[in-house]
């Protein structure tokens, strides 16, 4: 609830006068103070299940989906827990910075990390229900994707490895090639590498190698630019015993 919903209940009652009923029954444990204007009914008065991290993602910042290693968690493709909830969204989020530009929230006990992104780069999203509340996740290939963009939000790069190979039984090559164009050819010549790795042989790849690049890009991103370079994918395979 925003102090502009609460006065539309109280059409009688002056703004001042809510706000000052707000930070009451926040202090009396009737509402958590989830961000600054923002505020739920407190679970202990109420009797009801404690707010799931993934609702409160929802009403700290609109829009927004799960992602990165979140997301990898979700779809159940990493056993390994994520630290924090890490959260897609074009939104300039009003919070502190940490050295890679996202904004870090903790509200009641989570931490929540706002990745930032244009309007053309927030797509690949699915609907998944937490109690009664809709949540926005990035699909299985999206989250991928998104572990070669930023694998240092996902774990590592092992990470983002091993969830490559635990979904691409089920991987939709045709989705996921068209989501690695549409973020960059980077991000596509990565996918390319990783796909070929795999052994998948599929026309797809070969059109993901033909695509035009000018000079190499590191296969890990959050690495040093030292490598092997590998002119099919113009890559630099910085990875310690990468699979050849």
């Amino acid at each position: 609830m925003r102090p502009d919903q609460a006065r539309e209940l109280l059409p009688e009652t002056s703004p001042a006068h809510v706000t000052q009923l707000l930070h009451h029954l926040t202090q009396c444990g009737w509402l958590v103070r989830l961000r600054r204007g923002l505020y739920a009914l407190s679970p202990d008065i109420f009797q009801g299940p404690p707010i799931h991290e993934y609702e409160l993602a929802m009403a700290l910042v609109e829009p927004a989906a799960i992602s990165h290693w979140s997301a990898l968690s979700v779809h159940g493709l990493t056993e390994q827990l994520p630290r924090e909830v890490v959260v897609l969204t074009t939104t300039d989020v009003s919070a502190p910075r940490d050295s890679s530009g996202d904004g870090l929230v903790e509200v009641s006990g989570y931490t929540f990390r706002f990745c930032r992104v244009i309007a053309e780069h927030y797509f690949g999203l699915q609907t998944i229900w937490r109690g009664q509340t809709a949540v926005k996740v990035t699909d299985p290939e999206r989250t991928l994707l998104d572990g070669l963009c930023r694998p240092q939000l996902c774990g590592d790069w092992g990470v983002v490895w091993e969830a490559f190979e635990r979904h691409l039984p089920e991987l939709k090559l045709e989705r996921i090639a068209e989501y690695s164009r549409l973020l960059g050819v980077t991000t596509a010549k990565r996918l390319g590498w990783v796909l070929e790795k795999l052994g998948v042989q599929n026309p797809i790849v070969d059109d993901l190698s033909a695509m035009p690049i000018r000079g190499f890009r590191p296969l890990d991103a959050s690495g040093e630019r030292r490598g092997a370079c590998n002119s099919r994918w113009n890559i630099i395979e910085n990875l310690p015993g990468t699979r050849r």
